[in-house]
């Protein structure tokens, strides 16, 4: 599962997926500095793994991962092919969320393509090539099936739900900023429309606002244009993040504390990226290894099984389960208690999974 960074030149974008990453992706002042996407898998942070390893002492530990690309930065007419357009859109279809990156401070020694600092702007400028990019995708779907149409009815619905979506796109609006049954998420699925992935937008605010983000305005208009597509907003000084990615983590939590900060930016931002693609955690734990196993929200206990292998799904027979919050709050860290305590739960076939479970699957093949 991929995540898009996405920007205009010199918002951050790359600095910030440096600093997610540590992968040194060239980073400079000028614009398409980025021009192939850098790409960069990162551990989830996740205390409940950290704890798990506490307990159980493992030989090895597995947390989850997210994957993030860097895509270059986009000017006015993308969608024409203007500056790097047309790679910038076939990066972004490739991804399965954008978080994108907007500038929120000022800084005279750093260079804003359109000449002042308007993260609204900005925004606007990325949805709108976005919406352009969509409503060609979206004619030519209709224009197709509008000749199938005479000779099989069944199109007509296809037809409906398309035009439903291009006359949001007309209004300058997203495509995730409706919502769809189930049918028309079916017709839908294949165009691969890029305004209707799930977004997050990066407010990259100066040192000054860390302590009090919402005294920005340009983050309070941000999170303002956010609300309209549901959309979360995350403040954050990417400067300060790189500084604090070199670090070791003594120094780390140093730097964090004199900042008034109870975890980095970063750490809140992967979180929040997981949980943007729809993904949870299952956990399993013991002295061999401590492990989060990724899965979509809503997969029941077989399919869940089937990501550790095969044959446990082939051969599922039940899923011995207790919440890592049973666990540690009310058994003493002990999977023993927890059995004693009849905190251990024995769950089917139609169990649908939980983040943070912790599961032993039973199994014959």
């Amino acid at each position: 599962m991929k995540i898009g960074i996405v920007g205009l030149p010199n918002v951050g974008k790359s600095t910030l997926f440096n600093s997610i990453t540590k992968a040194g992706a060239e980073c400079a002042n000028y614009p398409f500095c980025t021009i192939e996407p850098n790409v960069g898998v990162v551990a989830v942070p996740d205390e409940r793994i950290d704890k798990l390893a506490e307990i159980y002492k493992p030989q090895k530990v597995t947390k989850a991962v997210v994957e993030f690309v860097d895509i270059a930065g986009l000017v006015k007419g993308a969608s024409k092919g203007e500056g790097l357009g047309n790679k910038f859109l076939s990066h972004i279809r490739e991804v399965d969320s954008i978080l994108e990156v907007v500038r929120c401070f000022e800084d005279s020694n750093i260079v804003h393509v359109d000449g002042s600092v308007s993260p609204t702007r900005d925004i606007d400028t990325i949805n709108l090539e976005l919406i352009f990019a969509d409503i060609e995708t979206v004619d030519k779907r209709l224009e197709r099936a509008k000749k199938l149409v005479k000779g099989d009815k069944k199109y007509q619905f296809e037809i409906d739900t398309l035009e439903k979506v291009r006359n949001v796109l007309e209004e300058g609006k997203s495509a995730r900023t409706l919502s769809y049954t189930e049918e028309e998420k079916e017709v839908l699925k294949d165009c691969f429309l890029l305004t209707q992935k799930p977004i997050m937008y990066v407010a990259n605010i100066s040192e000054e606002d860390l302590a009090n983000p919402d005294k920005n305005e340009n983050v309070r208009k941000v999170k303002e244009y956010a609300k309209t597509e549901n959309a979360e907003v995350i403040p954050l000084c990417v400067k300060i993040e790189e500084e604090l990615s070199s670090l070791e983590e003594p120094d780390k939590n140093e730097m964090l504390e004199a900042l008034g900060l109870e975890e980095s930016g970063l750490d809140k931002l992967i979180k929040a990226s997981y949980n943007l693609l729809g993904l949870i955690s299952f956990l399993t734990a013991g002295e061999p290894e401590v492990r989060a196993w990724t899965i979509k929200k809503g997969t029941k206990a077989p399919q869940a099984a089937g990501k550790i292998h095969s044959d446990i799904e082939r051969g599922f027979i039940k899923a011995e389960v207790i919440s890592f919050k049973d666990l540690t709050e009310k058994a003493n860290n002990s999977m023993v208690q927890a059995k004693e305590k009849g905190l251990v739960r024995s769950e089917g076939k139609e169990y649908i999974m939980q983040d943070g479970d912790i599961v032993l699957f039973r199994f014959n093949v």
